[in-house]
């Protein structure tokens, strides 16, 4: 990773390098959390960790600027551990191999943590400065952004004094956000009865794999493979035909990544293996050619497995089988108001097979709560329909738009003047903590910036080198326009 430290600016992509050293994947911050609170004492910078484990470091105006609004640059400190199957990587031990591939940053085999260390290292590399010139200044960097805001959900009024709030997660250089979607989560659990095999019967994990996957907001509406829900379609179409009784359904390890893997582990009868790999041949080109542009290189495979002590029932799998095929996903609406911008989505993230049920886990997100309640609605329906259980948890409130935002204006006009053109103000379908924060803060003035991330919360994810540069010295001009004190 030594040539990260020499990429500009400099002082940025040091701290990047020695985030991705330590390992601090989602509800396993502490060692990175810990480094950093060590950093700001020997800094002698004001530190404190609050109830759930969020930092908040405190910095001191530069000379001649202490009249100046308080500003909070926010990040989150935890990042999304995917790889690829043949990736071993321990998420909780092992640092995450960065490395100059050209024009962009990249992971080998792994997520990069670029959402959000890049936005975090830009916060620690202004606290870390001598030179920066910035009125009284706060980093917020919270916990567990990605597996449920407990940092968001937990922070309480008192520990800001800020008036102002950078959030610095985004993932498009130009475009500044003011408001993003809300969500929830749904697990609907699909009881499940199991009998004797039949003993003759041969046992196999068919297995699909091959699909790009991402951030099930942000990337929603490349109409990617989900690969829950191909595999739940080879079922629907052939089950019946093969005779398979079906032991195993896993897919996919995140709710808020789209699955790139999935496998179902079966028995049937020997003389139907041959029909079963024409039928893989078949659908494997079926499905490469509807996906040719979003996802070309989906792939079957069938293995061998120990014989299995029990299968599902007939009525069991047949139940699993349609409701997870019928089942939506994907962009449910696109925004009327905003051209371009997924208003509601479903992700169908992951399915585990438990001893008394099978386990299906969304994640919904919306602009406005009336689609995000529809969408509750079309899965309580349909899991009433199937004889599930459906429980929603997690919801956090999406954050509203204000198009008369004071420090939106700064970043604007700051914008303009620094590239010579206009950025694009955006609303992005992805949960920024923004929306929480409103609540302990109701009065805090916010907005969102970030370099360009593609494919984050997969192993392709990447950053754009000459994005960050863009992005940093935005963010430097922005603070030194922050405005006194009315």
């Amino acid at each position: 990773m030594s040539t990260l430290s020499q990429l500009q600016p400099q002082a940025l992509w040091q701290w990047f390098e020695q985030i991705c050293a330590i390992p601090h994947p989602s509800k396993h911050e502490q060692a990175l959390s810990q480094y950093i609170q060590n950093w700001a004492k020997d800094k002698q910078l004001s530190i404190v960790e609050d109830k759930v484990g969020n930092l908040i470091i405190k910095k001191p105006a530069t000379p001649g600027m202490e009249d100046r609004k308080v500003v909070v640059l926010q990040a989150h400190i935890d990042m999304v551990p995917q790889k690829n199957a043949d990736k071993v990587h321990d998420f909780e031990k092992d640092p995450i191999e960065a490395y100059v591939d050209g024009d962009w940053v990249k992971a080998k085999g792994t997520t990069l943590g670029s959402d959000n260390g890049i936005g975090m290292a830009s916060a620690l590399a202004v606290l870390g400065s001598d030179n920066i010139p910035h009125g009284p200044l706060e980093v917020l960097l919270t916990i567990d952004e990605e597996a449920g805001m407990t940092g968001a959900f937990g922070l309480e009024a008192g520990y800001l004094d800020a008036e102002i709030l950078i959030n610095t997660d985004s993932e498009q250089e130009g475009e500044i956000y003011m408001g993003c979607a809300g969500g929830v989560d749904a697990q609907i659990t699909v009881p499940m009865v199991w009998q004797a095999p039949e003993p003759s019967n041969s046992t196999y994990t068919l297995s699909l794999s091959g699909l790009k996957g991402g951030h099930s907001g942000v990337n929603i509406h490349l109409g990617r493979g989900n690969a829950n829900k191909l595999l739940a379609r080879f079922l629907f179409n052939y089950a019946d035909e093969l005779a398979l009784e079906l032991t195993n359904f896993t897919g996919g390890s995140l709710r808020n990544a789209i699955p790139r893997e999935a496998s179902v582990s079966f028995m049937l009868p020997a003389e139907n293996v041959a029909r079963l790999e024409a039928l893989m041949a078949e659908y494997t080109h079926l499905v490469r050619q509807e996906l040719a542009i979003a996802d070309p290189d989906m792939l079957l495979t069938l293995q061998e497995s120990p014989a299995a002590k029990q299968v599902m029932s007939e009525d069991a799998q047949q139940t699993l089988i349609e409701l997870l095929h019928a089942c939506p996903n994907g962009v449910i609406r696109m925004s009327d108001e905003i051209e371009g911008v997924t208003e509601t989505s479903l992700n169908v993230g992951v399915i585990s097979t438990e001893a008394e049920s099978v386990d299906i886990l969304c994640l919904i997100r919306s602009l406005i709560d009336s689609g995000r309640e529809e969408v509750e609605g079309n899965l309580t329906a349909l899991s009433s329909l199937a004889g599930a259980e459906i429980e929603f948890s997690g919801a956090y409130p999406g954050w509203k738009p204000d198009s008369s935002s004071p420090v939106m204006a700064i970043v604007k006009d700051t914008y303009e003047a620094i590239y010579q053109k206009e950025p694009t103000i955006m609303v992005i379908h992805a949960g920024l903590e923004c929306g929480l924060f409103k609540k302990p803060y109701p009065d805090m003035d916010m907005v969102s910036i970030g370099p360009t991330i593609r494919f984050p919360h997969s192993p392709d994810e990447k950053v754009l080198i000459e994005t960050v540069d863009q992005y940093w010295k935005l963010l430097l001009a922005v603070l030194e326009r922050i405005p006194a004190k009315a």
